[in-house]
């Protein structure tokens, strides 16, 4: 809630966390409608691949590899990835209260949106969750005392699915990436909000259900290649563990999956001409601009929730099965997590490339304010990169769910049939997403 009266305090909003690099997604040369049926036959097609030239055996073979990677050293690194966490959120505080006011000079800004929201993201899913051991917030916790009261079950994980909301809304619609001081006072708010709710339930069960940071972090690095397992860190391919048993438990955890996949793609849609276009006829007559965004937000949340809820109803009579809907739904909740992966992958790749420079030069003098910065300038053939980290993680994500079907059901062609519905929702995603990536990338209007 300290973010709602900070925004409040600011007044109108001039920017979101992809701000700073100054440049954008370019449209296509091709015809959207090519592209995007292009990329929803690649996905179907995927599909029916999967179907007719795997078995269990195979299936089980390839979920199943791994290499434990253990070693003496593990604990002595935890210790120093717990400093490096706490001594990142301390500069984050003092740099942003007292450090430049230009945000692309100062290292809290560069520091949260480039190395930690882009850049520590994209090496969770692409190496493994070193978060879990750099959060500070939950160092601090585990040194502080804690009135271990009992977290209700019935409220879950709601807390995290409502805080991801929130905090994707602040993202977007605030200047957090604009201005420093603001960006500080969140992350202190952030802070003694989280820390409270520690000292009262007790650190495990706080991170494990309430904060949705940890969740978002622990979500993407089930997606590595390096996990942890019964036997210490073991190294797998990519995206198999999603299809773990239980990975996902409660329509509340369900509810955050599905969360995760619709911000990634809000966030992008909120910058696309299409929503100038739509939004500016409200607007002009006086409707609030910023009621648009959080209400296009829950009802975005809403339509995506609904649409995968209905694939569940639908694949539940059509696999004529048992299992209740509210089964299917865990099971098939994590493919999901891949096509998140993918497009933020997409979304955050060259905003991250283009403003390393400008990190490293805060990192080395970050008191300094100075008149240029160096970033990166990226060819033109870089954007097929994020389409393909789209297209990627939609093959992944089927690929997930032909694994889960046939762990969940004893036939074959049952455990196929029970996948059409989920296809036509990945295909819908999937054309989503390709939409917003394809298009330009235009300022955030009325804003």
């Amino acid at each position: 809630m300290c973010g709602l009266g900070l925004l409040a305090a600011t007044g109108t909003a001039s920017a979101h966390g992809g701000s700073l690099a100054g440049g954008g997604r370019e449209s296509l040369t091709i015809p959207t409608w090519l592209f995007l049926s292009t990329g929803g036959a690649a996905v179907g097609a995927s599909f029916l691949l999967a179907s007719f030239v795997t078995d269990r055996a195979f299936i089980e073979r390839i979920h199943g590899w791994g290499r434990p990677l253990s070693g003496e050293f593990e604990r002595v690194l935890g210790l120093v990835g717990q400093l490096i966490g706490v001594v990142g959120l301390a500069a984050v505080l003092v740099i942003g209260f007292v450090g430049p006011t230009t945000a692309r000079t100062n290292l809290a800004i560069l520091l949260v949106w480039v190395g930690w929201w882009a850049g520590l993201a994209m090496t969770t899913y692409l190496l493994g969750n070193a978060w879990a051991t750099l959060n500070p917030l939950k160092t601090l916790a585990d040194l502080l005392p804690t009135l271990d009261r009992s977290y209700p079950d019935r409220v879950g994980s709601w807390p995290a699915v409502a805080g991801l909301l929130v905090l994707v809304w602040l993202e977007v619609v605030s200047p957090l990436a604009d201005q420093p001081r603001l960006l500080a006072s969140a992350v202190a708010g952030y802070s003694v909000v989280t820390l409270a709710g520690a000292l009262v339930f007790g650190p495990d069960d706080w991170f494990t259900q309430a904060d949705p940071v940890e969740r978002v972090f622990r979500y993407y690095g089930r997606f590595a290649p390096i996990g942890r397992g019964e036997d210490g860190l073991r190294l797998r391919l990519p995206g198999m563990d999603l299809s773990t048993p239980r990975l996902v438990d409660g329509p509340d955890e369900v509810a955050f999956v599905v969360a995760l996949l619709w911000v990634t793609t809000y966030d992008g849609l909120v910058t696309t001409p299409a929503w100038r276009d739509l939004t500016t006829p409200l607007v002009e007559p006086g409707v609030p601009p910023h009621l648009l965004y959080p209400v296009a937000l829950a009802i975005g949340f809403g339509f995506f929730l609904g649409v995968y809820r209905l694939a569940v109803r639908l694949s539940s009579d059509i696999s004529d099965t048992y299992l209740t809907p509210a089964v299917l739904a865990q099971r098939f909740a994590p493919p999901l997590i891949a096509i998140a992966v993918g497009y933020h992958f997409a979304h955050y790749l060259g905003y991250f490339l283009v403003l390393a420079p400008s990190l490293a030069v805060a990192l080395a003098s970050p008191f300094a304010d100075p008149a240029t910065v160096p970033t990166l300038e990226l060819p033109e053939w870089f954007g097929a990169i994020a389409l393909t980290s789209v297209i990627v993680g939609h093959l992944v994500a089927i690929w997930v769910a032909h694994a889960a079907a046939y762990d969940l059901f004893p036939a074959r062609l049952q455990a196929i049939r029970s996948q059409y519905p989920f296809i036509a929702v990945m295909v819908f995603y999937t054309m989503t997403s390709l939409w917003v990536v394809s298009q330009p990338e235009v300022a955030l209007p009325h804003l």
